[in-house]
């Protein structure tokens, strides 16, 4: 490589990084992550308490073997609670992320669509 085609690599390189820079210093990019965390913290402990608890329950206590429904347990029905939670936060993330898919095209926008 020549010395011309480092400088340009170099000069590439140094315009990636000033947009870089331009993104994350933007008010919308801000926005962005905080409310992704804003979402996805909550949710996440949520998720691993709603989790963890059947394992811990039916490991330590007996409450959850009780009879729910004839012969059905609570423990089964905390199973299947699982499942339905899965789905429901799953649902509710593909929901939340359309709207953080807007902030990021926004930002695209704003810093002039590049780096994609």
């Amino acid at each position: 490589m020549g010395k011309s085609a480092l400088a340009q690599k170099g000069d590439g390189q140094q315009k990636t990084s000033n947009h870089y820079a331009a993104v994350i210093q933007s008010e919308t990019f801000k926005e962005l992550l905080r409310k992704k965390r804003a979402f996805i913290l909550p949710s996440s402990i949520f998720f691993f308490v709603f989790y963890f608890t059947l394992p811990i329950l039916t490991s330590y206590f007996t409450v959850l073997n009780q009879p729910a429904f004839g012969a059905i347990t609570w423990a089964w029905v905390f199973a299947f609670a699982q499942f339905i939670m899965t789905w429901g936060l799953c649902i509710l993330y593909t929901k939340r992320a359309a709207q953080f898919d807007q902030l990021v095209e926004k930002i695209k926008q704003e810093t002039g669509g590049r780096g994609q």
